[in-house]
């Protein structure tokens, strides 16, 4: 996300380099090029205009402080200004009162709402929440049973809708099943359409009416861009929403929707899709979604990422096999198993400081292949050889080799590597340093 706006950014600051302080020159020339690296990336004009003139006026006539450069200056400055933008700070979803509370999604057909109600819902399960998944699009065929395949799937329940009911006899029926039902937070999938009309905003407003939800929150494709954006000023002007998710930012490498939204409609943007799982959601941060944009990582992104999927006690038990040098290859087919939850490896490193930069140059590849490989390789195996990798002699390293469609230098490699790992952490155990370079490496 956001990839052609940071490559832009970076050019922009690179050309101030060297500069001894931020003229009026200097600066206009790099507002014109920040306002066309904007622009490409989608935003409202509207929301241009008023972020360069405050970047204009913060910039102007400023000497550059001793520790920074005019160019990490100017950056300081975009970063304020873009959290800004953004809405400075995560907004939480309102969902704190007493008794059963509702949260209502809307959008139109295609944003990925019904897909979505199943994040939101795997989401506020893991912090806590007992969510009930509610299927009220009674117009769309199969919508319901989509809804009820996802709560299946994620072990969430689901009110047994019915398409003959109205949507908001639905909404208050599931109302008062849900303490019934163990659950306390109502996450209602409404109907969308193609294009906005009276007939789907009147719908909206009765079930709201009836149920009055906690949050109307908007589902909307971040790659239609400003489409998204005007969609989002009239949902907020016809029913009035509280928030907005964002779908598919894993594939708006713009972002403009992103930037745009709480300009225009002064609804926050509370959550953002990157990807197809069903925990693919995260919060939206706009400090962190800042500093991806300069091209500054997402460490503490990446650090949630890891702690939602990570069993501690998993972690724990592991770290006490580590340090009897007692890891083994059915500990590391887990640990892999975690690392494709939290994601594609392109999507974990981008997070991490002046990796992205790195791929982006082609020094640092990622393949997912590989990652393939190595789990059908140990797949493969009896739990006897993951157990104790030396017993697996020439003729296992064949049946390996064949049962995980692989060549047996591929097993004879993964081993290799493997002994060597078990050698390092050895080494560490002991506090020698050396050799802490040669961790895994499955080329």
């Amino acid at each position: 996300m956001f990839e052609l706006l940071t490559e832009k950014l970076a050019k922009v600051f690179k050309g101030l380099k060297g500069q001894g302080t931020l003229s009026e020159k200097n600066i206009q020339d790099a507002l014109k090029q920040i306002r066309l690296a904007l622009l490409e990336a989608d935003v409202n004009y509207k929301v241009v205009k008023g972020f360069l003139g405050e970047i204009r006026e913060r910039s102007l006539g400023q000497e550059v402080m001793e520790s920074l450069s005019p160019g990490q200056q100017v950056i300081k400055i975009v970063n304020e200004c873009l959290i800004k933008l953004m809405g400075e700070g995560k907004k939480d979803l309102d969902i704190t009162g007493k008794g059963t509370v509702s949260l209502m999604l809307v959008g139109l057909q295609g944003s990925g709402k019904t897909t979505t109600a199943g994040k939101l819902s795997n989401y506020l399960r893991k912090n806590g929440r007992h969510p009930y998944l509610v299927p009220v699009d009674t117009q769309r065929p199969a919508a319901i049973e989509q809804l009820q395949k996802i709560g299946q799937e994620i072990s969430i329940p689901v009110y047994p809708s019915k398409s003959i009911d109205r949507p908001e006899d639905i909404c208050a029926k599931a109302l008062e099943a849900a303490p019934r039902a163990g659950s306390d937070t109502l996450i209602i999938d409404t109907a969308g359409r193609l294009h906005i009309d009276k007939e789907l905003m009147k719908e909206l407003s009765i079930i709201k009416g009836r149920i009055k939800p906690v949050e109307t929150l908007l589902v909307a494709d971040a790659m239609t861009g400003q489409d998204a954006v005007n969609l989002a000023q009239k949902f907020n002007e016809e029913i009035d929403i509280t928030g907005v998710i964002l779908t598919k930012m894993e594939g708006d490498a713009r972002g403009g929707a992103a930037l745009s939204i709480m300009s225009v409609t002064n609804k926050p943007v509370k959550f953002i899709g990157t990807g197809e799982q069903l925990n693919a959601l995260e919060p939206f941060y706009p400090e962190r979604m800042s500093s991806r944009i300069l091209g500054m990582g997402d460490v503490l992104s990446l650090i949630d990422k890891a702690q939602s999927e990570f069993d501690e006690k998993e972690a724990i038990k592991l770290s006490k096999k580590i340090g009897k040098a007692e890891f083994d290859l059915e500990d590391f087919q887990k640990q892999l198993s975690y690392i494709q939850k939290m994601g594609s490896m392109e999507e974990i490193l981008g997070m991490i400081p002046g990796v992205g930069k790195m791929m982006k140059a082609g020094k640092l590849k990622t393949d997912e292949r590989e990652l393939v490989r190595v789990e059908a390789i140990i797949n493969s195996m009896t739990p006897k050889e993951r157990k104790d990798y030396k017993i697996i002699n020439g003729s296992r390293r064949k049946r390996i080799a064949l049962g995980s469609g692989n060549r047996v230098e591929d097993v004879n490699r993964l081993l290799k590597n493997f002994a060597q790992t078990k050698t390092m952490l050895k080494k560490f155990k002991k506090g020698n340093m050396k050799g802490l370079s040669s961790m895994f490496s499955f080329k």
